[in-house]
């Protein structure tokens, strides 16, 4: 379902008002996020672990929020880091879908992921950032593979030693040959 109301989104067909990504408030503290150490709290008490946020933060606008004593808020900055507008379109043009090797997923379901994530430094660049649709983008994150960008600027995938003991680094063809 989500994977549906994403793509609707990236149409360009809706409503002015009506086309923004989804808002999804999680509250962590940086710290906690870039370590990993504990789970985030959604708007409804809800946890999430550090995982999970960085997943849903790969392509997602973040809103800092600076807290102080008692919750209160002192400062809250802007979005940042999303892949949007050139750099979406330059992401379609090199990948044409998701990247991963065999997928053939249209890029219109597809997230941007940064290769060294955001939280880690990473910039929102096009030689930090790969197409993966939702199931690969999860498999990415769980940290078996390794996506380097090749010194021909395009996106590797190095498997997992208990997949490929010598990991070598496999590139999805499909959309090439579309």
């Amino acid at each position: 379902m989500g994977e549906v109301c994403r793509l609707a989104l990236r149409t360009g067909q809706l409503p002015d008002n009506g086309g923004d990504r989804p808002q999804l408030v999680v509250t962590v503290s940086l710290d906690e996020l870039v370590n990993g150490v504990r789970a985030g709290t959604l708007e409804t008490g809800a946890p999430l672990t550090p995982g999970a946020i960085r997943r849903l933060a790969c392509d997602a606008g973040v809103l800092p929020a600076v807290l102080g004593g008692d919750s209160q808020i002192l400062d809250v900055g802007r979005q940042r880091r999303l892949f949007n507008g050139p750099l979406r379109r330059a992401l379609v043009l090199r990948d044409g879908g998701c990247a991963f090797p065999g997928c053939d997923r249209p890029s219109q379901w597809c997230d941007g992921h940064h290769v060294r994530h955001w939280a880690d430094g990473g910039a929102t660049a096009l030689g930090n950032a790969v197409l993966l649709c939702g199931y690969h983008h999860r498999l990415v994150h769980r940290g078996d593979w390794v996506v380097p960008i090749a010194p021909d600027s395009r996106p590797e995938f190095l498997p997992p030693s208990w997949l490929d003991p010598l990991r070598a680094p496999p590139r999805n063809l499909y959309h090439r040959r579309c």
